[in-house]
């Protein structure tokens, strides 16, 4: 057999690997990315779009539809104060956070020394994840439609938790009420502060927004 022959059979034996074709959808995005998003337009993205952005043009007067608020990025963020004497309490709240939004979290680091908590500065106090694009959508269709709901005794959420930019936040105490948590593997029942950034100028056209896509607020 010829060098060339042989160089060829390498080249082809070299450039497929064993277990079929290499071709597969990403799941899980490394800590911070947001590029690699679902192959389908999230649900509530194209809710917005056909029926919200309409709807809210006439609500709040507007003529442009590039006016109308929209969802910039979703924040959620899981303090764990247990991690100061042991970090290792970390891996289950990443793992749990990974879990919940498909996307690697990061850690959240003290910015100052607490002396009275024993806490220096640089010490990993917990883990937040940033969700843009598909993901957010994705996230607050579930968030809205599926966790909320399973919450004991679920009357609403608070209607007055703005903070005057257009931004909104709520509290969840407890992971478990996400169908992606298995109860029978977690270590312990942890909460979390979810914060929803839009481009609203003010809170009544951020209310207008999230009442619009869904949020069940309390009435």
């Amino acid at each position: 057999m010829s060098d060339a022959n042989q160089t060829k059979e390498k080249k082809s034996a070299g450039g497929k690997k064993k277990g079929g074709s290499s071709n597969f959808n990403t799941v899980i995005a490394a800590a911070g990315e947001t590029k690699v998003t679902p192959s389908k337009t999230p649900r509530l993205l194209e809710s917005y779009r056909k029926t919200v952005v309409p709807a809210l043009m006439k609500e709040l007067g507007v003529s442009n539809p590039m006016d109308v608020p929209r969802v910039l990025k979703v924040t959620i963020n899981c303090a764990v104060k247990d991690a100061v004497g042991n970090p290792k309490v970390l891996d289950g709240a990443l793992d749990e956070l990974m879990a919940i939004t498909g996307q690697k979290p990061v850690l959240t680091r003290a910015k100052k020394a607490i002396a009275a908590f024993k806490v220096r500065k640089g010490n990993a106090v917990g883990v937040m994840v940033t969700l843009r694009r598909a993901r957010a959508w994705e996230f607050l269709d579930r968030m809205m439609n599926v966790a909320l709901p399973r919450v004991r005794d679920f009357k609403g959420v608070n209607s007055k938790s703005f903070d005057g930019r257009g931004n909104y936040s709520l509290g969840i105490r407890e992971q478990i009420i996400f169908p992606e948590i298995n109860y029978d593997k977690i270590d312990k029942i942890r909460g979390m502060t979810v914060t929803v950034t839009t481009t609203a100028k003010d809170n009544e056209q951020a209310r207008a927004l999230l009442t619009a896509l869904g949020m069940p607020f309390r009435k």
